[in-house]
Order: structure tokens, then C-alpha cells, then sequence
């Protein structure tokens, strides 16, 4: 039974090995050792639902460095460290120890897949492959064309994943942030700058977001949504709004400074809020019952 490869025992690695399994697809899981990549397929069979774990059994962990049964695999999902010289240094073994027939994909959100194929003799099957978390739920899955990518087999991978549920973007360029995070960082930008400048609290552009556009982002997209209610309307805004955004190049000295003193979010347990370990586990609770609601949005039939 063809199966897929997951490198990588991290919380990425975790939830798009569910994924795969949740949709009847074995899966094997490379680790650094054994034990780390048993665990990692461990916890993903965990993440299924009990009536989703038949391709469990055919399921396997192993070590990155040593394995070498690439029979029956139709894909392979690197989701290492976020450093580009480990990476580089795997797809450079990749390379040469893997059948060029099978493609190859980078889950990395910070590194091109073209610096990181960057001399390699079959970059021609290898493309950026960027899952978003929680990677079991969220359903997007970018496909990120490199300089050298085939678009053909690009094609054939988009088409695997439409194949399990997932649902796949083409990137055709190979740009910093891709497509997803060019458009959430933009967001992310905005929305800091209103906060610094005490125009609104975390909590009201939370609330703002969420009630709002976010809202009707389940819906529907943003190019829909103007589809809607006209561009003519979204033009005239534009000439008031567009010279009043913010268009800082680096993230605003507030946020700096509070993540040089620590204080990075939830796993910190302090960010804008402080936080504790059981309003943690009560807010990742809420988060995925919540995903899984959007989710049913999202299937219902155009």
C-alpha cells in the first residue's frame, strides 16, 4: 500500500502524519532516533479519531540517517528544524538516496524551497509543501513552486492532496511568506500598529477580526467577498484608507521588547495576557472545537 514519508518528530511532523492517517494514508515517520519517531507516530495515531486508525497498522518509525526502504512511497514531507544549512544538508542526502520518481517537499515557513535545493540534481521534484497549525485541522496545504520545480509534478502533488481532503493552493513563485503569511502578516502589521498606538486593545481587535471579515472568511474569500458588495464601493474606501495604513518594515519596538523580556505567549505563559497551564489547555480545547465548526463551513457544497 503506498504510503507517505513525515522527517520529523515535532508538533508539525505530529499533525500532518494524522493528517495522512486520518485520511487512510500510512504513513512512515523519520526521526533522529527510533524511539523519537515511534512516539511521533504514537501520538499522531492518538490525534485520530478511533474510527479513523486502519492505516495505523500499516504504519512505521525509523531513522533519518539509515532508511533506505523507499518502496511503495508517494511523497515525502520534510519538517525538521527551521535552520537552512540542516536543511540543505538533508535534501542534499535526499538526493541522492531517494528514487527521483518520488517528490519531495518542505513544510519550512521561513527558507525557499529554491535556496534549499539550491545545486541539487533533482530540485526538478522538490517544492515548498507549507501545512499550517494545527496541521491535522486546518486544511490548507501551499504548494510552493522553486526556480527548478516541475509544474507538472507540482500538479500531480496538488492533485494527491484534493485526493484526502485537503485542500491545496498553487504558489508559482518563490517569494518570502509564500502566499497564506504574505496576507497574514500584512494583517498582523495593521493590527500592532492600531494596538501601539492605543487606537484599540488586543482584545478588541481580536473581537473586530472575529466578527467581522474573519467571520465571513469562512464564507467565503476576501476577492469573493468584493465580488459581493462591489469594488467600486472597496476603490473609494481605498482613497482614504490606503495612505492612513501602516507600512512599517519591522515589527513595532513594543513587541520586540516584550519578547526579549520573555514574554512570548502561551508557552511562556505571558504575552499580551498572562496565562496560566489550565486556561492554556482550556484555550487549545475551545481553539479546536472551533476549527473543527469552520471546518464543517468549509464543506458545505458551493
Amino acid at each position: 500500500m503506498a504510503y507517505v514519508t513525515v522527517i520529523g518528530t515535532g508538533t508539525m511532523a505530529t499533525g500532518i502524519a494524522a493528517g495522512f492517517l486520518g485520511a487512510d494514508v500510512p504513513v512512515v515517520v523519520l526521526g533522529r532516533t527510533q524511539e523519537k519517531a515511534q512516539q511521533c507516530l504514537e501520538d499522531a495515531i492518538a490525534l485520530c479519531s478511533s474510527d479513523k486508525r486502519s492505516a495505523a497498522g500499516s504504519s512505521r518509525a525509523g531513522e533519518i540517517d539509515t532508511w533506505s526502504d523507499w518502496t511503495d512511497c508517494r511523497w515525502i514531507v520534510e519538517t525538521i528544524i527551521e535552520d537552512l544549512p540542516t536543511k540543505q544538508a538533508l535534501f542534499h542526502s535526499l538526493d541522492q538516496r531517494v528514487p527521483q520518481e518520488i517528490p519531495i517537499g518542505s513544510n519550512s515557513s521561513a527558507y525557499p524551497i529554491s535556496k534549499i535545493a539550491q545545486g541539487l540534481k533533482t530540485a526538478h521534484r522538490m517544492m515548498g509543501a507549507h501545512y499550517f497549525m494545527p496541521a491535522e485541522l486546518v486544511p490548507l496545504v501551499e504548494i510552493v513552486l522553486g526556480e527548478k520545480t516541475d509544474p507538472r509534478i507540482a500538479d500531480a502533488v496538488y492533485a494527491f492532496y484534493q485526493s484526502i481532503d485537503k485542500k491545496p493552493v498553487l504558489v508559482r513563485q518563490d517569494i518570502p511568506g509564500f502566499l497564506a503569511n504574505r496576507i497574514q502578516h500584512a494583517l498582523m502589521r495593521e493590527a500592532l500598529y492600531l494596538i501601539d498606538r492605543g487606537v484599540a486593545t488586543p482584545e478588541d481587535v481580536d473581537d473586530a477580526v472575529r466578527y467581522s471579515f474573519g467571520f465571513r472568511y469562512a464564507a467565503v474569500g476576501p476577492i469573493t467577498q468584493k465580488e459581493l458588495s462591489g469594488w467600486d464601493v472597496n476603490c473609494n474606501a481605498a482613497k482614504e484608507i490606503y495612505p492612513a495604513l501602516c507600512n512599517d518594515t519591522a515589527m513595532p519596538e513594543s513587541i520586540l521588547n516584550m519578547v526579549k523580556s520573555g514574554k512570548t505567549g502561551t508557552k511562556s505563559l505571558a504575552g499580551f495576557w498572562s496565562w496560566t497551564p489550565e486556561k492554556v489547555k482550556a484555550l487549545k480545547e475551545i481553539y479546536s472545537k472551533r476549527l473543527q465548526a469552520a471546518f464543517a463551513v468549509l464543506k458545505i457544497e458551493k
